[in-house]
């Protein structure tokens, strides 16, 4: 192999690298694939607090309207309310309870 071949792979390999790194600053710059709570807070009503994979297939989102959270199971071909109408924690924790009351 001559001195030709040596600086052809190089350069080679340079634009496959700058190639690979276009992808990335494309793929974190569009969120493509990226998870929700990941992103930036929003100022609206609707909001995904927490999610848990369960396996490979399903997912656990907690998902918060207005002051109320919902729970919800996704799967590849249905979703799932586990649980609605759950008060948040703040809303939860300013809310009185009497004495006699169990929490």
């Amino acid at each position: 192999m001559d001195l030709a071949n040596y600086v052809q792979f190089i350069l080679a390999l340079i634009f496959v690298l700058a190639l690979i790194g276009l992808l990335a600053w494309a793929y974190r710059r569009f969120a493509l694939g990226q998870k929700l709570p990941m992103m930036a807070p929003r100022s609206g009503r609707l909001d995904i607090v927490e999610f848990r994979n369960i396996d490979a297939k399903r997912r656990l989102v907690l998902v918060r309207r207005d002051e109320m959270e919902h729970l919800i199971l996704l799967g590849p071909n249905s979703e799932t309310v586990i649980e609605t109408g759950v008060e948040t924690q703040s809303a939860a924790a300013a809310t009185p309870r009497l004495v006699g009351d169990k929490p």
